[in-house]
């Protein structure tokens, strides 16, 4: 699975974040640990491996069924992602005061919420609407894969209620609505194999 090279804004890219993932190296540890751009693209490639673990070791998988070009179309949309994209005006305390937050940091929070439910994984999310003006209506899209044999009604419904939760309490976002759309039906993993053992290495 070829991972993107683009850099992000910080300077790092998707391939440095994953080796750092693989090898525990990379040049500097410490503006990783701090990088909001970086530790939003850790968690992801982490669930990403994760899934993929599941996903690429199976018979289906290994024998062509796609997966791996599903897995890099999310990979090209979360290099989109991390991006700081536009800022997000808050309500500051002090009137003197001007607070935003970024739009992938808010794509980051989408994300984590429904990687966290088992069997499934975002492809891509958006935010429609004019973010830069406080209280504009804003409609969240949100690509889902499902494994099979987990309910997609189920687990799109409790994706759109889990996010209009989480917006509502983490963000100042005017949510409208909350589309959810399941794009990939994934294949489950194989089951393991057991080899009955032969004559000879019986006991």
């Amino acid at each position: 699975m070829k991972i993107p090279g683009d850099t992000l804004e910080c300077g790092h890219s998707l391939a440095e974040l994953s080796t750092y993932l693989d090898t525990g190296e990379i040049e500097d540890p410490t503006h990783v640990e701090g990088c909001p751009e970086c530790q939003s693209g850790l968690a992801a490639l982490r669930r990403l491996s994760e899934l993929g673990s599941e996903l690429l070791t199976s018979d289906v998988a290994d024998a062509g069924s796609g997966n791996d070009d599903w897995m890099q179309s999310i990979l090209d949309n979360l290099r989109l992602e991390l991006r700081p994209g536009r800022i997000i005006p808050l309500r500051p305390g002090n009137p003197m005061d001007s607070l935003g937050e970024t739009e992938g940091s808010v794509s980051a929070l989408i994300r984590s919420v429904a990687d966290a439910l088992p069997g499934t994984a975002v492809g891509r999310c958006r935010l429609n609407g004019d973010v830069t003006v406080p209280g504009a209506g804003i409609t969240v899209e949100v690509d889902l894969a499902v494994v099979f044999g987990h309910s997609i009604e189920e687990r799109a419904a409790t994706l759109r209620d889990e996010l209009a939760e989480v917006l509502a309490v983490q963000t100042e976002l005017n949510i409208q609505s909350i589309n959810i759309t399941v794009t990939d039906v994934l294949e489950p993993p194989a089951p393991a194999r057991h080899t009955t053992p032969t004559t000879e290495e019986q006991p």
